[in-house]
């Protein structure tokens, strides 16, 4: 009968405790999803968008400086009035035809109280990215 009684007292299924221990942590993936996700496609747009114009500011001949207008002009149309080419990228190559930039920038996602998330996006981009 001793054996039937601790065969029944053992628990089953979850606790409060680990209930709520699965509540935040979802609670905290959920906030660094919306965290970084935006960001990510946020900066796969402005690849595109970079490579697009640079493809066709060199297949016209164009400058540096008029490359620079022609991506702040398409930022303004995208209602993105928060970035500055001049604060994205620098130029690789200047030569007219031949124009290469580096990108590089940083965009912080508050997460929690005073815990920010950094995202830093990096890299060469050419015009063959256009495609």
């Amino acid at each position: 009968m001793v054996q039937q009684l601790s065969g029944l007292s053992t628990q089953r299924g979850a606790s409060v405790t680990s209930i709520v221990l699965f509540i935040i942590v979802l609670g905290i993936a959920v906030k660094l999803m919306i965290a970084i996700v935006p960001a990510q496609i946020g900066d796969y747009q402005l690849t595109k968008l970079l490579g697009m114009e640079l493809k066709e500011a060199n297949d016209k001949g164009e400058t540096a400086k008029q490359f620079v207008e022609r991506v702040n002009r398409q930022l303004s149309i995208n209602a993105d009035y928060d970035t500055n080419a001049e604060d994205v990228f620098t130029f690789t190559n200047k030569k007219t035809g031949q124009l290469a930039i580096y990108k590089k920038y940083e965009q912080t996602n508050n997460l929690f109280g005073n815990v920010d998330i950094v995202n830093r996006f990096e890299g060469d981009i050419d015009a063959t990215m256009a495609e």
